[in-house]
């Protein structure tokens, strides 16, 4: 599905990112924006849509935890113990809700990709897939095995994303850190869909 996303809607995000990130966040964002038009292109999804989810994904990560926490418990978005225990994991949701609070007329595909851009969740959506890949992949990373998970990317986006999520497990297990039962639900998801070809469908 394409959208009706217009220059001048990414314009307000990325401006907005600007004002709202620090230098290295926003490097980091404009880095998931590029990488997202790039893996939208490849198989056929919103490039539009794709880039101003990148350019909001992180919108709310800069908030102190205590305030992250606070606002999630007012918006009724802690919906397991592990949400308020991790609180790193929240900034998606509540940027997921801003986006369908103050924007609104955006397509919903859009907010569904911030929320889950962190966890993932298991059904993920080819645009969810898309942002929560090109958060780990974007040109300013730099670890061991980046260079082929972006060539499975390339090829297969749930091939892709399910090698991503992997390798998060195993750095979360190696530093000893729990993984959030949404992650687990995730992989096993991920692990049950057919792999065939690149093309993903549309968003």
């Amino acid at each position: 599905m394409s959208y009706e996303i217009t220059a001048e809607q990414i314009e307000f995000f990325r401006a907005l990112a600007a004002r709202r990130q620090d230098a290295e966040r926003l490097r980091h964002t404009l880095g998931v924006a590029e990488a997202a038009r790039a893996l939208a292109a490849r198989h056929g999804l919103d490039a539009g849509a794709a880039e101003i989810a990148a350019l909001a994904h992180d919108m709310m990560k800069g908030r102190p935890f205590a305030e992250q926490i606070a606002a999630a418990r007012a918006q009724g978005l802690l919906e397991r113990p592990e949400d308020e225990e991790m609180p790193q994991v929240l900034h998606g949701r509540l940027a997921a809700a801003w986006l369908r609070q103050e924007h609104a007329g955006l397509p919903p595909a859009i907010a569904t990709a911030v929320e889950n851009h962190t966890l993932g969740r298991p059904g993920m959506e080819p645009l969810e897939m898309l942002i929560y890949s090109a958060d780990l992949t974007e040109e300013g990373r730099d670890f061991l095995g980046l260079d082929i998970l972006r060539r499975k990317l390339y090829d297969n986006l749930v091939e892709g994303t399910l090698a991503c999520m992997e390798l998060t497990m195993a750095h979360l297990r190696a530093r000893g850190k729990k993984i959030h039962p949404l992650t687990l639900a995730a992989h096993e998801d991920l692990q049950r869909r057919p792999r065939i070809g690149h093309h993903q469908g549309d968003i």
